[in-house]
């Protein structure tokens, strides 16, 4: 499983004035920035984060899709 194949979701916060990234395949997992190159490095970071936690509770760790489709 390769950690950055997981859709991230990036958008401006107009309110807070900062890049939000939703990963939307792991619960739960978002991260932001000033910067969308600093929101996309700490969403990479959240993902890492997210694995290595729900390894640690013994949990399901969903492989990555892709790209995801909304209807």
């Amino acid at each position: 499983m390769n950690e950055s194949q997981y859709e991230m979701i990036l958008y401006w916060d107009k309110t807070d004035k900062i890049f939000v990234v939703d990963v939307p395949e792991l619960q739960g997992c978002t991260a932001h920035g000033n910067t969308k190159k600093e929101a996309i490095e700490n969403a990479e970071n959240a993902v890492q984060f997210w694995i290595e936690t729900a390894r640690e509770d013994g949990l399901k760790i969903p492989e990555p899709k892709g790209r995801l489709i909304f209807a």
